[in-house]
């Protein structure tokens, strides 16, 4: 498995596998922004409308976990903070295929961005994750504290209820 920063060039390139990582994610049941029934055109939109410009413009650093040609996973740190929150960075959307799931990717992926995070000066990272949701382990066990739960933030992908969202931080030093 090889870990890669991509460029806005590369995210256009490979646009088709970026939308179908995003759908599947959201399909199997991901609390990332986006609920059923979530067509494919949405999916690229995102990539297109949201992401595409932050890359280009330096606001957001993607990562891609990639085997044998394959797209695994991806993660995004949000470098663009306020300009009293400098030293501080966001985790965002880090996603990996419901297929490769349970090998690791993830948390390569998060190492990347605490890499990334470092070598840019930041000595704080925070997350919000799905209360209860397979990630909040990963990121506990990756050394992020809990700062607080919001009962009732979102809704969840199928409409069927509301979920709370734990706040998450990580000192880097």
């Amino acid at each position: 498995m090889q870990i890669t920063q991509w460029t806005a060039a590369d995210l256009s390139a490979h646009l088709d596998s970026m939308t179908d990582l995003l759908h599947a994610c959201v399909h199997a049941g991901a609390s990332i922004g986006f609920v059923l029934p979530h067509p494919r055109d949405e999916a690229r939109a995102f990539w297109q409308t949201a992401i595409l410009p932050a890359v280009t413009a330096g606001d957001r650093a993607l990562f891609v976990a990639t085997a044998d040609g394959a797209l695994l996973g991806s993660a995004q740190l949000i470098m663009a903070t306020p300009a009293n929150q400098p030293h501080r960075a966001e985790v965002s959307k880090v996603l990996v295929h419901p297929d490769a799931r349970r090998r690791g990717i993830a948390r390569a992926l998060m190492r990347q961005l605490e890499t990334h995070a470092r070598a840019h000066g930041k000595t704080l990272l925070t997350l919000d994750t799905r209360t209860g949701d397979m990630a909040e382990p990963l990121y506990l066990s990756e050394g992020f504290k809990a700062a607080g739960v919001i009962p009732g933030y979102c809704l969840s992908h199928d409409h069927q209820s509301w979920d709370s969202t734990t706040y998450m931080y990580k000192t880097l030093t």
